[in-house]
């Protein structure tokens, strides 16, 4: 046997030993997963980018609405998923980072994850029952420190979401005591806000929420960042008032996978997410409800920004002694 014949032996087997992920990815039906009821901000995000990842993808997509838990209830079916790539979720710190620290029944940690994509981030807004009657953050504390014998509600979508931490820490900056209202997702909670059943909440500035605000249905007080909304400049940067500058709380939604799914497949639905939010029409729905879409980043780069987010809302639970409940 000559030295060819033996080298294209050896690269034959070297290949047939090779994953083939590469090449075979994805061979059958991939699912989604939201982490909240249908109709909430997430869901808006995974119904815009679906069709478009999916087509650049060439295999059908179907979402999953599944809530509970502050959202570790959908993240808990991914971790428990085969490492393959046909289960993702569409999520954001709440449920990666904040969920494992605040529910004690959660049994997986922010590392069992790997970000795909980070495409895009929102304001928080501080918004109110209409018929509280107040404009600004000052009437809505004056009114706070004047119902010490019921303290005004605010709803999250669980124990250790973002949103149950912004109120704790306004709570706590505030000096103000606020009863905490937990609901399963935003939509139940934002219908409760407009039917009055809660004083108030901290809501992202995603789907439906912007067209609930414009039209009147709750009253916006300020957004939780350093400076004002793009689309709602009325309502003035909570972070930028004295003494609430720690109020900066802008949110970002990605796609992530179970931690052990091969590159091969991180890469592909890198490539297929970051395409998709680039789509003209659904750049400018997510750009129409205020939305910053963000430009894409490699696998290894998302893996340096999720190690720091980590640490960044590890730092704010710690802040307030979030506790396990």
């Amino acid at each position: 046997m000559n030295f060819k014949t033996l080298f294209s032996g050896l690269l034959a087997a070297a290949c047939a030993l090779c994953p083939t992920w590469a090449q075979t990815y994805p061979a059958k039906t991939i699912s989604l997963i939201v982490p909240y009821p249908a109709g909430g901000p997430s869901d808006f995000f995974a119904r815009k980018l679906q069709p478009d990842a999916a087509a650049k993808l060439g295999q059908t997509m179907i979402i999953e609405n599944i809530g509970g838990a502050g959202g570790a209830i959908g993240l808990s079916k991914l971790v428990n998923a085969p490492a393959e790539g046909y289960t993702l979720s569409l999520g954001s710190p709440m449920e990666l980072v904040l969920a494992p620290m605040a529910i004690q029944g959660v049994k997986y940690k922010s590392e069992d994850f790997k970000l795909v994509a980070q495409f895009a981030t929102t304001n928080t807004i501080l918004a109110v029952r209409n018929s509280l009657n107040v404009k600004t953050v000052d009437e809505l504390l004056a009114l706070a420190r004047k119902s010490t014998d019921k303290p005004l509600s605010y709803g999250s979508v669980g124990p250790g979401s973002l949103y149950h931490l912004i109120g704790e820490k306004f709570s706590q900056i505030t000096k103000v005591q606020m009863l905490h209202v937990p609901y399963k997702g935003i939509a139940p909670l934002l219908s409760d806000l407009m039917g009055g059943q809660i004083d108030m909440a901290f809501l992202p500035m995603a789907g439906s929420i912007p067209a609930t605000i414009m039209d009147g249905k709750i009253q916006g007080l300020a957004v939780t960042s350093k400076t004002p909304h793009a689309l709602f400049k009325q309502f003035p940067a909570m972070a930028a008032m004295k003494g609430m500058e720690a109020m900066d709380f802008d949110i970002w939604a990605g796609v992530q996978v179970h931690k052990n799914t091969p590159d091969a497949v991180v890469s592909t639905l890198n490539k297929a997410f970051y395409a998709a939010a680039e789509v003209p029409e659904t750049r400018k729905a997510l750009e129409g409800s205020g939305n910053v879409v963000l430009p894409s980043r490699t696998p290894a780069e998302l893996a340096l920004v999720y190690q720091s987010e980590i640490e960044r809302y590890r730092a704010i639970a710690k802040s307030i002694n979030l506790q396990p409940q």
